[in-house]
């Protein structure tokens, strides 16, 4: 990841177009004052995708997940 220097004054002459390229191309700002920095400007991560729903429209529940009997799957152990 590209990480670019700049004077605060140049960042506020050229805020929206800076943040537009760091969005674009996903390049790190750090924002200097007198010379020394003073803020990092990095894009945003997009969250990762929840699982829950996912299967939602792929899986069908067939009868009670919750009780069930499968006495006659399982062999005995007597």
């Amino acid at each position: 990841m590209k990480e670019t220097t700049l004077p605060v004054s140049e960042f506020k002459a050229k805020c929206l177009r800076l943040l537009d390229e760091v969005a674009h191309h996903g390049h790190t700002l750090i924002i200097t004052k007198r010379g020394r920095p003073v803020a990092r400007v990095s894009p945003v991560r997009a969250s990762a995708a929840t699982v829950r729903g996912s299967w939602k429209g792929l899986v069908e529940v067939r009868g009670d997940i919750v009780h069930f009997d499968a006495s006659e799957d399982w062999e005995s152990a007597g």
